[in-house]
This record gives structure tokens, C-alpha cells and sequence, in this order.
């Protein structure tokens, strides 16, 4: 019980911030939502909603979260480590007991390790699979977060749902603000304001509903 809840509670603002940043990214790529959309209508169909089965035929979507978590890590410092004994790492000596903090986002944006490395290109993880394993989303390791496969499908889930049911744009024309703000899971400083118009399946669904009152 006690694993679950922290799972909830770690995941809860994490999840949804990535989603904030995810649609962001996406509205300021409106070809990559186009090819999405695509993906989404193609694979699931524009008659029922996906669900946790689909998630495996949705690569490209699977791809636009990974690369949104490689630009923006919802926590950019890692969790604290601690060494259990003296060691050497790549020429420095570490003694024990030294508290050490990992730097996914300047990682996940280093030009020695990433091809335009600041871009959104989330076409990146569709050519070169190799390139997911350079993340550091979740740790690394036997002490990696537990909870990271239960993300990766729920924000899937939800970023598919909300692609599938609803036509996006921004409010105005000019691109949304992509500042990041303070915090431990890094949220944007601008909270993120979209326009949308149901899709016809989002009619269908709401019309089967009511039948079903």
C-alpha cells in the first residue's frame, strides 16, 4: 500500500506537468500534430477511443513524450545519491558519503550527445531507437524510479485521448511561451492556454453516453 500511494503521489504533478509541456510543444509544432493526429486516426480508427492495448502501435506518440521529457525533464535534478564507499568516476575521486545530483536537463540538451540537440524533433527516437537509451528520465540503475513504466503509459494514454477527441490551436499567433519556471518538477512559467473544438468522435462518444443514461 505504502509503495502505491507514493507512486500516486510522485507521479500526480509530474505526469501532468510533462502533458502541459507535451501539448506546448505540440502546439508550437503544429506539422507534428498533424502527423499524430494521423497516426491516431490510422491506427486506433476515428470511431473508438484508444485505450492501454493501443499504446504499442502508437510509436510516433510514444516518441513526441520522449523527446518532451528529453527537452523538458519534469525533474532536471535527478534524485539526490549518496556513494556507499570512495571511488573514482572518469578521473575524480568521490569519497564516501558524498551527495551527488544529476543534471538530466543539461545531459538531455548537450550537443556532444544530441543532434540539434535544442530542437524538437521527436523524429529523432523513430530513426535512431539508440537514442532513447540516452535518456535519463526516470534514473538510471537498480535505484531508477519504480513508477516509470506507469507514467510513460498514462501520459500516452491521456496525450492520445486528448489528440484523438479534440482539434487544437493556440489563442493567438504567435508561439507559446516556452519558459520554464522554478520548481522541483520544473513547471512552465506561463501556464499553458489553448483553444480546441471537439472532433466528431468526441460526438460520438458524448452521444453514446447519454443513450446510456
Amino acid at each position: 500500500m505504502y509503495i502505491g500511494q507514493v507512486l500516486i503521489l510522485a507521479g500526480t504533478d509530474t505526469s501532468s506537468a510533462t502533458l502541459e509541456w507535451a501539448m506546448a510543444n505540440l502546439l508550437n509544432h503544429p506539422n507534428v500534430l498533424k502527423k499524430v493526429t494521423v497516426e491516431l486516426d490510422n491506427q486506433i480508427g476515428e470511431d473508438k477511443l484508444n485505450d492501454e492495448s493501443d499504446i504499442s502501435k502508437l510509436s510516433y506518440l510514444q516518441s513526441i513524450i520522449l523527446e518532451t521529457l528529453r527537452l523538458y525533464p519534469t525533474v532536471p535534478l535527478l534524485l539526490p545519491h549518496m556513494s556507499s564507499d570512495d571511488c573514482t568516476i572518469q578521473g575524480y575521486d568521490v569519497p564516501r558519503n558524498t551527495i551527488l545530483l544529476v543534471n538530466a536537463w543539461a545531459i538531455h540538451r548537450d550537443p556532444n550527445v544530441w543532434d540539434d540537440a535544442t530542437s524538437f524533433k521527436p523524429e529523432r527516437f523513430e530513426t535512431n531507437k539508440a537514442d532513447a537509451y540516452k535518456l535519463m528520465l526516470f534514473g538510471l540503475g537498480r535505484r531508477s524510479c519504480p513508477g516509470a513504466g506507469l507514467a510513460q503509459h498514462t501520459m500516452s494514454l491521456t496525450l492520445g485521448l486528448l489528440i484523438q477527441c479534440f482539434e487544437w490551436e493556440r489563442v493567438t499567433k504567435e508561439k507559446v511561451d516556452m519558459t520554464e519556471g522554478n520548481g522541483l518538477t520544473m513547471p512552465k512559467a506561463v501556464p499553458l492556454e489553448a483553444m480546441c473544438k471537439a472532433r466528431p468522435l468526441m460526438h460520438k462518444v458524448l452521444s453514446e453516453s447519454m443513450h446510456d443514461v
